[in-house]
């Protein structure tokens, strides 16, 4: 059994939220747009990786997901992030910090999801 991607679904009470963390603030690009539909709804897409953004209040009070995004220049990632779009750094985790288990990581946060920024 082979996979070569997954792609998950994240819930938002306004898919803007999510829009603005994903496109704005990460920089994916939007694949396919429903976002004016009765029932919002897109893809978003960047280097290789995807992620389905849903408007449904109902099931973003239920899911409150985290993801891991890896990199090979966490430094970079976090002056862009940080620069422009301070509101997303998790005050847990809002500088780059070498954790106990060997990765350096960062957090961001819209409210919704987490974001765990790492590099090995």
């Amino acid at each position: 059994m082979q996979f070569s991607k997954l792609v998950p679904n994240i819930f938002y009470k306004d898919i803007r939220t999510g829009l603005k963390l994903f496109v704005d603030c990460l920089e994916f690009q939007i694949s396919h747009n429903e976002i004016e539909t009765q029932n919002p709804f897109c893809v978003l897409r960047k280097d290789g990786l995807g992620v389905n953004l849903f408007q449904h209040t109902a099931l973003a009070e239920e899911h409150n997901p985290e993801f891991r995004l890896v990199t090979d220049n966490i430094e970079e990632v976090y002056e862009s992030v940080s620069k422009r779009f301070p509101e997303f750094l998790h005050p847990n985790l809002s500088k780059v910090t070498l954790r106990p288990w060997g990765a350096k990581e960062f957090a961001l946060t819209d409210g919704q999801i987490g974001i765990i920024i790492q590099q090995w």
